[in-house]
């Protein structure tokens, strides 16, 4: 498990935005059985693909015309039981982090994984899921 003090900083990046953490598997549940759009970034220490997944989600969120009901991110490697309850309702994907999810009614619609993420700039990712709004929210 990482320290709390490398985690805050980057747990705070979302949450300073709206973001609601999810601790425990009992507040994933809860969330994605929600009615309506939950989007969840599965945050990382990960330099190379953290550092932009973390401002792409941020930019789709403040871009976008269409948004999530719900915005939410729980930390891999320090949400330990709460990311292990969030990999069950991501099967058939394997663990991957960070990662970003769009569930709708509590069904998984779309999911973006670290090998889509790593070597891509913010902007890009941004501009999948801004698509992927449109589409689901």
């Amino acid at each position: 498990m990482y320290p709390a003090e490398i985690v805050q900083p980057m747990k705070e990046e979302l949450t300073d935005y709206g973001f609601t953490e999810l601790l425990t598997p009992a507040d994933v549940d809860t969330q994605v059985a929600q009615q309506g759009t939950t989007l969840v970034m599965i945050n990382s220490v990960c330099g190379c693909s953290a550092g932009s997944a973390r401002p792409g989600v941020l930019m789709a969120v403040a871009n976008a015309s269409k948004k999530p009901d719900h915005l939410t991110t729980s930390f891999a490697g320090f949400d330990v039981d709460a990311i292990k309850k969030l990999r069950e309702h991501l099967l058939p994907y394997p663990p991957s982090s960070p990662a970003i999810a769009l569930f709708k009614d509590g069904q998984l619609v779309h999911f973006i994984e670290r090998h889509q993420i790593e070597g891509r700039p913010a902007q890009m990712i941004a501009h999948n899921l801004i698509g992927a709004f449109d589409q689901y929210c």
